[in-house]
Parts: C-alpha cells; sequence; structure tokens
C-alpha cells in the first residue's frame, strides 16, 4: 500500500529523515508542501516542534510520497516514541492539493513556545538528533515507542555524549576510519544504560589486522565527580550510598564512600551538573570549581568519560539538604571528614571508589596551592 506523509519539523532534515527511513533520499518522492490553517512552535521548554491548528496560517514542510507499510511503520517507531500520532489532512504543493498525513502530539502534552525555526534547530540539535535516531532505530519490533520514550531522555543523553566526545583530538599516528573496520553492530540491551556490541578488527602494531574480534561496551555518557574541600578548616566531604552492581558482582559491603557524581544532562555544562549534583545529592553550595581531569572509567568495558573536580566549598557542618532524588531511588548519607583521615584511609587502602582515589590523590598534590588561594 502507498502512502503520503507530510512532515514540519525535524523530519525536514534529510539526514535525520534518512537515517529514521533507513535509506537514502534520492529514492524518496519529496516535494515542499504547505498544511493551511496550521502553525508550528517550538515545543515549550523543549528541542523539537509541535503543529497546532490556528486559523490563518499556514505550516511549511515536506510532502513524502509512495512510502510503504515498512517506511510507514519506521516512522510510527521514531515518532510515536515523542508520542506522536498520524492523523489525516490535505496539503497543498506546486501541483495542487493533495491528501496525506501527518503526525499530530497528543493533546495537551506540551504548550506551544515561540515559532519553529529549523534552522535554528539543525545548527544546535541535528548532530545529536541523528545519533539519537540510530539507536531509536536498532530498537524497531523490539521495543515499543512507549518504551523508547521512557527511555528517551537517557537516548538523548548518550547522544550528545557521543557528539561531544567527537570532538576530543584524534590520533596523530592513527586513522580510525582506515584502522577499524566494523562488520556488524548489535544493541542487545536498552534501560536506563544501554549496551551495544560489535563484530570488528583493528589496526595492529605490526600494521596487520587484527583477526575478526566480538567486543561490547556499556553505554553511560559523560559524568561528572566532585570532592568537596574547605581549605580553611582542611576537611572533605564525602557521601555514602547503595551500589546495586558491587551487591551483584557478590561484594558484601555494597554501600560506598564516593564523592558526589552524576550525569550530565542534555544541555548541561560539566560545571552546571558539578554544581546541581553538590547540591541534589549533599546539599553543598560550591564557591569553586578546581578541574582535576577528564578520564575514561574503564577503557575495556564503557563509554563513561568523568570530568573531575575539587569543589571548594565551607563545610563548617553537614548541610541541610542533599540525600539525592527520590525518583531515582537515591539514598545518601554525608559524612564531613579531616584531610588526613582521607589520606590515611587511602593509604591504608580502605577506598574501592576509584574516582575517590584519584581526586584524593591529586587533592593530595595539590592541596596547598589551593589552601593558599582560597582560604578566607
Amino acid at each position: 500500500m502507498s502512502h503520503s506523509l507530510f512532515f514540519y519539523g525535524t523530519l525536514c532534515h534529510v539526514p535525520l529523515l534518512e537515517t529514521v527511513l533507513g535509506r537514502a533520499s534520492q529514492t524518496l518522492d519529496v516535494v515542499p508542501a504547505q498544511l493551511p490553517g496550521h502553525s508550528v512552535y517550538w515545543a515549550r521548554d523543549e528541542r523539537f516542534p509541535l503543529i497546532v491548528a490556528e486559523p490563518g496560517g499556514t505550516a511549511e514542510g515536506l510532502l513524502l510520497r509512495g512510502l510503504n507499510d515498512a517506511d510507514v511503520a519506521r516512522l510510527s517507531h521514531y515518532e510515536g516514541g515523542f508520542l506522536y500520532d498520524l492523523k489525516p489532512c490535505t496539503v497543498r504543493t506546486d501541483q495542487g492539493e493533495w491528501t496525506a498525513e501527518t503526525f499530530f502530539p497528543e493533546p495537551g502534552q506540551w504548550d506551544p513556545g515561540a515559532p519553529w525555526s529549523l534552522e535554528d534547530w539543525a545548527r544546535e540539535e541535528a548532530t545529536i538528533s541523528v545519533r539519537a535516531a540510530e539507536e531509536i532505530m536498532a530498537w524497531l519490533n523490539r521495543k515499543s515507542a512507549r518504551d523508547i520514550a521512557a527511555r528517551f531522555g537517557q537516548i538523548n543523553n548518550r547522544a550528545a555524549s557521543f557528539v561531544a566526545t567527537q570532538a576530543f583530538p584524534p590520533d596523530p599516528k592513527r586513522d580510525v576510519t582506515q584502522d577499524v573496520v566494523v562488520h556488524k553492530r548489535h544493541r542487545p540491551y536498552l534501560n536506563f544504560f544501554a549496551v551495544e556490541e560489535l563484530d570488528l578488527q583493528y589496526r595492529r602494531h605490526d600494521g596487520a589486522l587484527s583477526p575478526p574480534l566480538n567486543r561490547a561496551a556499556l553505554f553511560v555518557g559523560q559524568a561528572v565527580v566532585v570532592l568537596p574541600y574547605d581549605p580553611e578548616r582542611d576537611r572533605v566531604l564525602l557521601i555514602e550510598q547503595f551500589r546495586a552492581p558491587l551487591y551483584m558482582a557478590g561484594d558484601r559491603a555494597p554501600w560506598v564512600w564516593e564523592p558526589i557524581a552524576g550525569l550530565i544532562d542534555r544541555g548541561e555544562t560539566p560545571h552546571e551538573a558539578a554544581t546541581r549534583e553538590a547540591d541534589e545529592e549533599a546539599g553543598v553550595t560550591l564557591r569553586h570549581l578546581e578541574p582535576v581531569g577528564g578520564v575514561y572509567s574503564s577503557t575495556g568495558s564503557s563509554t563513561e568519560f568523568l570530568h573531575l573536580f575539587i569543589g571548594i566549598a565551607d563545610l563548617d557542618e553537614i548541610p541541610d539538604g542533599g540525600g539525592g532524588l527520590d525518583g531515582e531511588g537515591e539514598d545518601i548519607l554525608a559524612e564531613i571528614l579531616p584531610f588526613e583521615n582521607l589520606m590515611r584511609a587511602v593509604d591504608a587502602q580502605e577506598h574501592r571508589d576509584m574516582p575517590l582515589v584519584t581526586c584524593a590523590l591529586w587533592l593530595a598534590r595539590h592541596r596547598e596551592s589551593l589552601r593558599s588561594r582560597f582560604a578566607i
């Protein structure tokens, strides 16, 4: 069966449309079109548009003709994740009126904001949206659109992390487009985190390609780690919380002392995320963030990239507030202790959290400088 669909928003961006449909735009019958009596706005406080009925308005977009059932299923899987459903409409083209369908949002789901601009969206969002669409479409016929909608925030954060990582300097000695050969890609798991598997070969040090290998990675995103430090009182603040992975690993002490930490939300800078997490987890107001470094937490198993900080703060007593977010199942206890007590525990190998040990060792190296600069 042949279908005609009208698009007025992000799917007018050809690379995104091609990713969702899984084929090149040259295979599509695409013409400019308008939907009278409607206007397109940004969804308020969101990064995508919605269409609303509006007398005298005209929604500009694209009409795709000759779509098959499989095309519509792919588009519905993608748009359904945003809580949009197909409804009939009549659009205008240079060739006359045309009966089509378009994706309308669920009534009352979002409020309209400013008038929609495809150019503004493409400049700020397109690359991340295409990456997110790759993950969404990998779950076609395996996860429902509603399942995808429930995890879209995490999918979008992972996409933003991937795009940010692409900006890291390349290896001057190697070209990954030539020195890594991917034969097959599979995504076997999607929840708060995701897992991706590749069958690949890589260029060995002797110049030959490795034999085909299967490798998997836990996709987490970028995160911040903050060790609050009071240079006047020479104290640090640690938090303790239950960590399910340790329990699943067989560790009989899965309550762990750590620095403050959390994932960077889409649109946040590492500094903004560190400030937010300090307030959410411990009720701490940071005076200054001192960068410790940027590191991968486990290069053999995870994509997680950590932005490490020492957070200058006044730690005269345990702050009011904090404790984590109930919606994320967090139950966090804070403790303030002298710097020497922290280092004594590190030297005794009592702490098992790698970011804590890393931040503590950095602080030991730079502590006197911080005290001279920030002690009141």
